[in-house]
């Protein structure tokens, strides 16, 4: 890669979770000769184990290789055909006649996103450092609800967008109809559509040619000093932390000092590279390109993603615009698990296996924090389910760790009246969010006071109230101070068969959400919009969808606001002791259903002891549900021939104070399957 070619295209691949995205990056690496026949593998750019196994990208994966195409031409001669597989410097030797003869040399950028709505904030990235986008529709399913949220997030980054209907190899496969459906919903002009399918080749050689023709190359310069934007870092146990960048002017070079525009930091490049998808080193980068910079940096903490990089010496006065901090919408705890030969996890192997996957997921967050039931571990937030799930996977994995985990919650804000730090049970200062008004001691800077103010007006915060955020229903603070409890609400687009429609809608509105639209997609399917309580989603309202409309349902959700209602923190009391970890938030006109289903729950979980064991749940200090696990009970009686009545009670009299001794001393044991019988609603 010596001679950099003048023609650059920049683009991202994106798509519905499983519509053939990896599979269309693997054929674009082995028809641009980027991978020999011997190298080739499926899922070549998902590293991974676990993406693998489950046929999914959890990390967008960035990539360059090389493509001659003649100027005009609709369909381009692939490398495969005339060139000599790739050496290890990462240069392309023509095979058969000159290379001149194939077209001018295209430098091509591409990245490989996830489809799952849980990690759309690794698309919003990728699409930042692209000019373009080709968007994938899987010929046999059609638009889905993934595909249209990704096609808005392109169309928001004003990226040019190629239309690709992919898997037309397949005899269910139905391209017209999928045409007609994204002129439909996404405006796209039918014939614009390729048909491509990407697993016997077919429609390659004239995508390669649209992604030259119909891209966009990087903008000119706007100045001579480098700025390069950090898109993505991961961390290597050798090197440090691995930092993948578009330069979007100036030029980097190897022994460059440069300095991280938002952190102040400044390391020294110790290396430069491009992945193809080999790591090949270079000695600089240009305007437009893409490539991962090593500076010996320790630690994430010191690279912010959506930072710019300039020089220490000749800086660049104005940042590129960055990206937004991602949102963590779900929390849950993480013990450590007792193991079936009673070994236990240490919780300082919990705590070195949560810091050394944090480096590689700057999206996952964690707090130590302490439970009575379950002993020490940590509070974290996840962008959604399935993140949670990939986080707790990878902790096993990667950390050889046993964990417990608790019912996942939400994110809430609470009202609290006063403008004085609101303090939780536990005694711990809860992170303020708005408020109106000075605190009472004034101690606060001019600046923080302006800014909490500020924000008190966007939350809608009344005089000489707090806003605060909970992540866990124990924090909940004393109820004398709540004026109200606010929960996420979400804007859901739920794309599903018009036979399922009412079943689906019943679903909806069980679950507290809000019709807002109906809209025509074809006329098989339609896409209806709800807004719904993220706490009434995060359980099991995806696999019941799932299973109302037999698997073709697919569904996205975005939380727009935060909505005041009547909620109230629902506690659980096993033997009249309350046990934090089981404590939910809930809506109280569904807190007594709630509360006996969960009892119910419990019931089967918790095994008998010698004593009674009374089950109940409370709001505040009303009991409005209980159950009762019955203890073992001796046969006292069985010694008993006859004789008189009076002999027979006085016997169990005696084992009856004996019970009540042993109830007001004994502990209960809570195994850990009773924790995730939280988890399950049982509608």
């Amino acid at each position: 890669m010596a001679d950099q070619p003048p023609n650059i295209r920049n683009f991202s691949i994106i798509a519905h979770i499983d519509h053939g995205k990896s599979t269309l990056a693997d054929r674009l690496l082995q028809a641009t000769n980027a991978v020999s026949q011997r190298e080739a593998r499926d899922q070549i750019l998902d590293s991974m184990d676990l993406e693998r196994e489950r046929g999914i990208t959890i990390k967008a994966s960035a990539v360059t290789v090389m493509h001659r195409h003649k100027i005009g031409a609709t369909a381009d001669d692939l490398e495969t055909d005339f060139e000599a597989p790739v050496d290890e410097a990462g240069q392309h030797k023509s095979a058969k006649g000159a290379a001149a003869e194939h077209g001018e040399v295209f430098m091509m950028n591409f990245i490989d996103t996830p489809g799952h709505v849980d990690f759309n904030y690794e698309v919003s990235r990728a699409l930042k450092a692209c000019e373009g986008a080709v968007l994938v529709v899987d010929a046999t399913q059609g638009v889905q609800a993934q595909t249209l949220v990704n096609a808005y997030l392109a169309v928001n980054e004003n990226l040019t967008i190629i239309p690709v209907i992919n898997k037309i190899d397949l005899p269910s496969a139905r391209p017209d109809e999928v045409a007609d459906e994204i002129e439909q919903t996404l405006g796209f002009k039918a014939e614009d559509c390729l048909l491509v399918s990407a697993k016997t080749g077919q429609g390659i050689k004239e995508l390669l040619a649209a992604i030259c023709e119909r891209l966009p190359a990087p903008r000119k310069p706007l100045m001579e000093q480098l700025r390069a934007l950090i898109f993505d870092a991961v961390y290597d146990d050798y090197r440090g932390v691995v930092v993948y960048a578009r330069v979007f002017d100036g030029t980097l070079k190897l022994g460059d000092k440069i300095r991280m525009m938002g952190t102040e930091r400044t390391f020294l490049v110790t290396d430069i590279g491009k992945m193809t998808p080999k790591p090949v080193r270079v000695k600089e980068l240009g305007s437009g390109e893409t490539g991962y910079v090593v500076a010996a940096i320790r630690s994430l903490k010191d690279v912010r993603i959506g930072d710019t990089i300039t020089h220490e010496n000749n800086p660049a006065k104005e940042a590129l615009e960055g990206y937004q901090p991602p949102r963590q919408m779900v929390f849950c705890d993480f013990y450590p698990a007792t193991r079936e030969d009673g070994e236990s996890t240490d919780f300082g192997d919990l705590r070195d296996a949560v810091e050394k996957l944090s480096l590689n997921d700057s999206s996952f967050t964690f707090m130590p924090v302490h439970s009575e039931a379950l002993g020490f571990g940590f509070r974290c937030g996840f962008l959604g389910l399935l993140h949670m799930d990939i986080i707790q996977e990878r902790l096993e994995r990667e950390g050889n760790v046993e964990i417990v985990q608790t019912a996942p919650t939400v994110s809430y804000q609470v009202l609290c009246r006063g403008t004085d730090d609101v303090v939780s049970p536990s005694g711990q200062i809860l992170k303020v969010v708005a408020r109106s008004g000075l605190r009472h001691d004034g101690t606060v800077r001019g600046d923080v006071i302006a800014e909490l103010a500020k924000a008190a007006k966007l939350h809608n915060v009344p005089e000489g109230h707090t806003l605060v955020e909970v992540h866990n229903p124990a924090e909940l603070p004393n109820g004398s101070v709540i004026a109200e409890i606010r929960e996420p609400m979400c804007r859901v687009d739920l794309m599903i068969p018009k036979e399922n429609i009412g079943d689906v809608m019943k679903l909806c509105l069980e679950r507290r959400g809000t019709y807002k639209s109906q809209s025509f997609v074809s006329n098989s399917r339609d896409l209806i919009q709800f807004e719904i309580p993220l706490a009434e989603i995060i359980y099991d309202f995806f696999d019941k969808m799932k299973g109302m409309t037999s698997g073709y349902g697919t569904m996205d959700y975005e939380v727009t606001r935060y909505q005041p209602d009547n909620l109230a923190r629902m506690d659980i009391l096993v033997n009249g002791e309350p046990v934090e970890a089981l404590s939910i938030i809930v809506h109280r006109e569904k807190a007594e259903n709630r509360g006996r289903q969960l009892l119910s729950k419990l019931k089967e979980q918790i095994p008998r002891h010698q004593f009674e064991i009374p089950l109940q749940s409370a709001i505040g200090g009303k009991i409005i549900a209980r159950e009762t696990i019955k203890a073992f009970r001796k046969d006292v009686l069985a010694k008993c021939y006859g004789g008189d009545v009076s002999r027979k009670r006085k016997l169990l009299e005696k084992q009856k104070k004996g019970k009540k001794r042993m109830k007001s001393v004994g502990n209960v044991n809570i195994p850990q399957e009773a924790f995730m019988a939280v988890l399950d609603t049982g509608d």
